[in-house]
């Protein structure tokens, strides 16, 4: 039988980027990650690095690694010079906020950031973009990331100058609507904080007007270090990793080849798991989050329900209320013990047929059922 060997390694996300030129360095994303707490990098050109590839993300690596910090960025793009450890990011040329709002649920359930650094709104400006709804969208980005990753913190940076005079008035127009809706978010719960960006950097660190020189990024990434530091757990602890969950991926049966899945991807409370064929991947994604327990869509954790001890309880997926209802033990043999009950994660019979509910039974000194990453 399969062990459960991968289930704390890194995933290997694999991504590619068209080439930004000559002095962009651009590869398969993912295997140079040192794991640790995820941070994901978000925004536009600037946290692309056009002009200077790489842009602030090389300052800030420098100043991780000489801090001890271990630190995984993330992301589906990638670019950067060889120097830069981890070259992964999400940060996209010429986008406004509402292109980022309108893929950013997808990148959090792959990539489930521990940490956001959001720096976003420029091209808002740039493209005379309905500029007076543009605080709005912010707001309504924002809470897309924190319902997707809701044990995120998301630090929400105000943008830097621009040399247009009028430009520059856009921008400190909507860099004065963002205190107080990172504020209003803060009030409500969420573990959202401020980034003075705007104030670090003049013109003067601009290299075409917009983007900035090699000393500007430096002075972001000093920026974003800063605040990193000053909020626990965002970044770990110098000299190891902070409690951070693993990247999503799927989990399949290894009797029955089939993946633990929720029929029709649902996220309602209540919802029954199921396995089903993985059509060559994972249908559903799972990630564990370093407190023995199992999340789906990030904020739904795999439960039995009202605690169940019988033989033959089904599994749901239910709100965490803050903590999983139901832990999970993760087994090195590849089974899954619900701590709980005391019982074992199985397909009943070893079935092979999609649709069949996952119960929880009595292991009898070893599961009926053993499962493996995928």
């Amino acid at each position: 039988m399969r062990g459960w060997r991968r289930w704390f390694s890194a995933a290997l996300l694999a991504a590619t980027m068209v080439a930004l030129g000559a002095a962009t360095q651009t590869s398969v994303a993912g295997a140079e990650s040192n794991g640790g707490v995820r941070v994901m990098p978000l925004g536009d050109s600037i946290t692309e690095g056009t002009q200077v590839p790489g842009g602030y993300r090389i300052g800030l690596w420098q100043r991780l690694v000489s801090g001890r910090y271990t630190v995984d960025f993330v992301g589906s793009q990638f670019n950067g010079p060889g120097g830069l450890g981890d070259h992964d990011h999400q940060g996209h040329p010429g986008w406004r906020i509402d292109q980022i709002d309108g893929n950013i649920t997808g990148w959090a359930r792959t990539y489930s950031p521990r940490t956001v650094l959001l720096h976003i709104g420029t091209n808002d400006i740039l493209q005379n973009y309905n500029v007076a709804g543009a605080p709005q969208r912010l707001s309504t980005l924002i809470d897309r990331i924190t319902t997707a990753v809701p044990d995120a913190d998301v630090f929400v940076a105000t943008i830097i100058p621009l040399s247009s005079a009028s430009q520059e008035s856009a921008a400190r127009t909507f860099n004065a609507a963002i205190p107080g809706i990172v504020q209003n978010k803060v009030n409500s719960g969420k573990r959202v904080h401020l980034v003075d960006m705007h104030s670090k950097l003049t013109t003067s660190d601009l290299i075409d007007g917009i983007h900035p020189t090699a000393g500007g990024y430096d002075k972001m990434a000093a920026a974003w270090y800063a605040a990193l530091q000053s909020v626990s757990g965002s970044i770990g602890q110098p000299g190891g990793p902070g409690p951070t969950p693993s990247p999503a991926s799927g989990i399949r049966g290894v009797g029955s080849g089939r993946c633990l899945d929720v029929a029709n991807v649902s996220q309602a409370n209540g919802a029954q798991v199921q396995i089903w064929d993985c059509n060559g991947q994972a249908n559903q994604q799972w990630t564990p989050t370093g407190a023995d327990e199992l999340r789906v869509y990030g904020n739904k954790c795999l439960d039995v329900s009202n605690m169940g001890t019988a033989d033959g309880a089904q599994v749901h997926i239910w709100d965490c209320n803050g903590q999983s209802n139901q832990k999970w033990r993760l087994n090195s043999d590849g089974s899954i013990t619900a701590l709980g009950a005391g019982k074992c994660l199985d397909a009943p019979n070893y079935s092979t047929a999609n649709g069949v509910k996952l119960q929880i039974w009595s292991c009898n000194g070893a599961p009926n059922q053993r499962w493996t990453r995928v």
